[in-house]
């Protein structure tokens, strides 16, 4: 029945029909009397966007009072002040999380995570492919092997199904990415972590505020990392968190985090008990962070409500397939809102050429991410005199033969992506987005040869 919609709005688009469906009726009409419509704008027509859109991040006013205060009393690292344990607490109230752990970026979080959770050097842990690199990179720090597990291309998230294949005596850990703000399958990660005594750290990084059931991302596993970067829908410039419910875990978060000096239950005979590292949030990045938190819920909705209509509007333009939540999963947090691009529906045009003739009509995008698996710092870890030395030659050269992702490969293909910011106008510039890719489609031949 779709591909017998789709065929039938194919054929009304390519003859020049008006649509006069329900969902097409906030459209432009396309007229060949429209000189927005004679021609695309990356080949000099008239762009179906002149507008700028939201600028980000977005600077408050009222928080530079508490910053100047802050400055003036000298007391700009958190050991004697009191700005980032505010932030902490309000941080976990907003997550319905029992502690939080503020650090200097969501790449310290998540190093300070898999510490405390054992992950050695000599381990594996699972993780997803489509992601930022920081994702990978703690693991390989930690001279631990990272273990893409393939990707779903409807959820854009690691496909739970194909996580017990890639298990070995040596793994010992899961982390899931919610990229985008879209939540992975936690029931079943968890299942399966469970089942084979697997810690569970969540990259967060991009999900504040998405929901899988009625929790928030980040508070499923074992441990749940973010980032407060500047592009961030919570931005500081930098920084990060890390939230849970264990307080014996989370003292041991503080600890390392600081130096390896003691907290709370981690205590010793002498002044440095544990191995540690200097990951600490400093002052001015939480007091910028509780003012931003002021307006994160009003945004988190504006973009949902943008987000849900797009939903609704691009899946009905031929090729294009707006992301699938996963299963369990009931709200992204929207970092980037991705859909796919199928070329076939494009009469064969590549991705870069749909990007730039969308960049063209006035519409921001980007690609997504590459297939990281393929990258050379993959290769520059296995050819490393650590991994040679903690990994057997039959177990690199395994490795390398099973770091075949075919749904990956597809997604990093296919993807498209449009930023945050872009949600937080209004529903009419959502149509200006529709709108766009509709002209793209309906002179989709001015883009080959």
């Amino acid at each position: 029945m779709k591909s017998d919609r789709i065929s039938r709005r194919e054929m009304l688009l390519s003859s020049g029909t008006i649509l006069s469906l329900s969902p097409w009726s906030s459209f432009e009409h396309f007229s060949l009397h429209n000189p927005r419509h004679k021609k695309l704008a990356v080949h000099g027509g008239e762009p179906i966007r002149t507008k700028s859109w939201p600028e980000w991040p977005v600077w408050n006013r009222e928080a530079e009072e508490d910053i100047i205060k802050m400055l003036r009393s000298g007391k700009w690292w958190r050991g004697n002040g009191d700005y980032v344990e505010e932030f902490e607490k309000q941080y976990a109230q907003l997550l319905g999380a029992r502690r939080c752990l503020a650090t200097s970026s969501g790449s310290g979080a998540l190093l300070v995570a898999l510490h405390v959770m054992g992950v050695d050097a000599g381990d594996e842990v699972l993780v997803s492919p489509f992601t930022f690199v920081a994702s990978y990179n703690v693991i390989l720090q930690h001279k631990a092997l990272p273990v893409f597990v393939d990707t779903d291309p409807e959820t854009f998230t690691l496909n739970p199904d194909k996580i017990k294949e890639r298990i070995t005596d040596r793994t010992s850990a899961i982390m899931p990415v919610h990229i985008y703000g879209l939540p992975a399958n936690m029931n079943k990660i968890n299942e399966l972590a469970r089942t084979h005594q697997l810690k569970v750290v969540e990259d967060a990084c991009q999900a504040w505020l998405a929901e899988y059931g009625e929790k928030k991302a980040g508070t499923l596993g074992d441990l749940g990392c973010f980032s407060f970067q500047n592009s961030k829908n919570l931005p500081a410039g930098e920084g990060g968190a890390i939230v849970g419910i264990n307080d014996e875990v989370m003292d041991q978060c503080y600890s390392f985090h600081n130096c390896g000096r003691p907290f709370g239950s981690v205590k010793g005979k002498t002044p440095i008990p544990t191995r540690g590292s200097n990951r600490r949030m400093q002052q001015f990045q939480a007091i910028m962070l509780m003012s931003q938190m002021k307006r994160i819920k009003t945004d988190a909705d504006q973009r949902l409500k943008n987000a849900k209509y797009l939903d609704q509007r691009l899946k009905e333009i031929p090729g294009i397939i707006p992301y699938q939540l996963a299963e369990g999963a009931t709200r992204s947090a929207y970092h980037l809102y991705p859909f796919r691009f199928k070329k076939e529906f494009f009469g064969d045009i590549s991705k870069e050429k749909f990007l730039s003739a969308l960049h063209a009509e006035g519409i921001p995008c980007s690609p997504g991410y590459g297939p990281q698996n393929k990258y050379e710092i993959i290769e520059e870890a296995l050819n490393s005199k650590g991994f040679k030395r903690l990994f057997s030659e039959q177990r690199l050269k395994q490795y390398r033969e099973e770091n075949v992702l075919p749904g990956n490969d597809q997604l990093c293909e296919e993807a498209v992506t449009l930023y945050q910011s872009l949600l937080l106008a209004e529903r009419s510039d959502m149509d200006d987005i529709v709108n766009a890719i509709h002209k793209i489609y309906k002179l989709k031949d001015q883009l080959k040869g």
